[in-house]
C-alpha cells in the first residue's frame, strides 16, 4: 500500500458511501481515463470481467471463433469459453513473447477459408484478443492492422502491462478495448478489481448496464437482457485511487528490479532476459523473467526454483500455454515451438515493487549459488 489509500477509504466510511458505486467509482474510472489515455472507462471487479463483458459487447455467441494468445495465464482466454465460443490460439514471436502477427494473420485466412468452403453462415470470426505478457507491450500497430485488414475487433488484455507503452502510447488503449487488472499480484492492487477501457462511450455505459445486472430504467425491477454482478465497489475504488497515485513510483521500482538482476546476472553464460526490442517498447516489467540454456548455464530452470523454494522464497515457471493445458487441448492452435520452449526453460524471478535490501541479498546468494557465479 502507498499510504494514501486510507484518505479515500475513511471518506466513504464517512460518507456512509459502502455499497457499490459512488464518488470513488466514478473518480478512479475518470483518474484511470487519463493515466492510460483513453476516454471512456468502467470500473469492475476483475480484468476477467472486463473481457467477458467485452466479448458480449462485441456479440460472440456460442460457436463463433475468437482468436487468443496462447502464451498467457488462462484468464485471457477463460472468457471465450463463457461464450460458448471456441478459442483460436495464437503462440508467440520470439523477441516481445507476445502473439505472432504472421501467425495471427495465417489463423485469420485458415478460418475464414474454410467458413467459405463450407458455405458456413452462422458463427463468425468475432475478436482477437490479445495479452502483452509481464508487462511487455505486444506489436500491437501490425496486430491492428492485420485486425483492420479482416475487419475484427481487437481487445488488449493489459492487465500486467498497466504503465507500459508501444510507440508513445499506453498499452490497452490502441484497440477496440483495452482490460485492466487490479489483481493483489498486480503493478497496483484494489485488493481484487479491473477495468474496461474504450474511446466509444456507447460501448462503455453499455458496458455499466450490463455489469450491475442489466437493470432497465423503471420504478421496478426489470430486466430485458441477462445482466452480471461486475461493478467495483465504492470502497475497493478508494483503494484504487491511492494506488494510481503511486503507479510512475511502481513502475520506476520494477524496472529498478529489473536492472539490478541484469547487471547480477549479465556475465552468467546461458541466461537471457525478456527484453525491449526497440526503443518503441517501453514495458513496465511487472515481472523479470529469464530464459536458461542448462548446457550453457550448468543449471536448469527447475533446478534453480527449488533452490529458491528451500530459501521460502518464491520464483515460478513462465507460463504454460493454452494450447498445452488440458481444457483448450482441443482448440484450434496457430504454434511454431516458441512458448512452450520459453515454458520448459523460463523462470520468473522475485520482483515485488517492496523488495527490501535484505530480500534482494537473500535472492542475490540462490543466485550466485546456483549460477556459480
Amino acid at each position: 500500500m502507498s499510504g494514501g489509500e486510507m484518505k479515500y477509504i475513511n471518506e466513504a466510511f464517512g460518507q456512509n458511501w459502502i455499497a457499490p458505486l459512488g464518488p470513488n467509482v466514478n473518480a478512479f474510472e475518470k483518474e484511470l481515463g487519463i493515466a492510460t489515455g483513453t476516454k471512456h472507462v468502467a470500473a469492475l471487479v476483475s480484468g476477467t470481467s472486463a473481457i467477458h463483458l467485452a466479448l458480449i459487447l462485441l456479440d460472440v455467441k456460442p460457436g463463433d471463433y475468437v482468436i487468443g494468445s496462447s502464451f498467457t495465464f488462462s484468464a485471457t482466454i477463460n472468457p471465450i469459453a463463457y461464450q460458448g465460443a471456441v478459442p483460436v490460439l495464437i503462440d508467440s514471436e520470439k523477441e516481445t513473447w507476445n502473439m505472432d502477427p504472421e501467425l495471427l494473420e495465417g489463423a485469420i485466412l485458415k478460418v475464414k477459408g474454410e467458413r467459405r468452403k463450407d458455405k458456413v453462415k452462422g458463427p463468425d470470426l468475432k475478436a482477437i484478443v490479445v495479452a502483452h505478457l509481464y508487462g511487455m507491450p505486444a506489436r500491437i500497430k501490425e496486430i491492428n492492422e492485420i485486425a483492420d485488414k479482416y475487419g475484427i475487433p481487437v481487445v488488449e488484455d493489459a492487465a500486467e502491462a498497466l504503465g507500459s507503452e508501444y510507440m508513445g502510447r499506453r498499452v490497452g488503449c490502441n484497440s477496440k478495448f483495452g482490460i485492466l487488472s487490479f489483481n493483489g499480484n498486480k503493478i497496483i492492487t484494489t485488493s481484487g478489481g479491473g477495468a474496461l477501457l474504450s474511446d466509444d462511450e456507447a460501448l462503455i455505459k453499455r458496458a455499466r448496464f450490463l455489469a450491475t445486472q442489466a437493470r432497465d430504467p423503471a420504478p421496478h425491477y426489470q430486466h430485458s437482457v441477462i445482466g452480471y454482478n461486475y461493478r467495483m465497489s465504492n470502497v475497493v475504488a478508494g483503494i484504487g485511487r491511492g494506488q494510481l497515485e503511486v503507479l510512475d513510483e511502481r513502475v520506476r521500482s520494477r524496472r529498478e528490479i529489473n536492472t539490478w538482476y541484469r547487471q547480477l546476472l549479465k556475465d552468467v553464460p546461458g541466461v537471457t532476459f525478456h527484453t525491449e526490442p526497440s526503443k518503441d517498447f517501453f514495458s513496465n516489467y511487472w515481472l523479470t523473467c529469464i530464459v536458461i540454456d542448462p548446457q550453457e548455464a550448468g543449471t536448469d530452470r527447475e533446478k534453480l526454483r527449488l533452490a529458491f523454494a528451500a530459501e521460502n522464497i518464491e520464483a515460478r515457471p513462465l507460463w504454460k500455454p493454452m494450447h498445452l493445458q488440458p481444457v483448450f487441448a482441443d482448440c484450434p492452435a496457430f504454434v511454431n515451438g516458441t512458448s512452450e520452449a520459453l515454458f520448459n526453460n523460463g523462470l520468473c524471478l522475485p520482483s515485488g515493487s517492496n523488495l527490501t535490501e535484505e530480500e534482494l541479498e537473500r535472492i542475490s546468494k540462490v543466485l550466485k549459488r546456483g549460477f556459480k557465479i
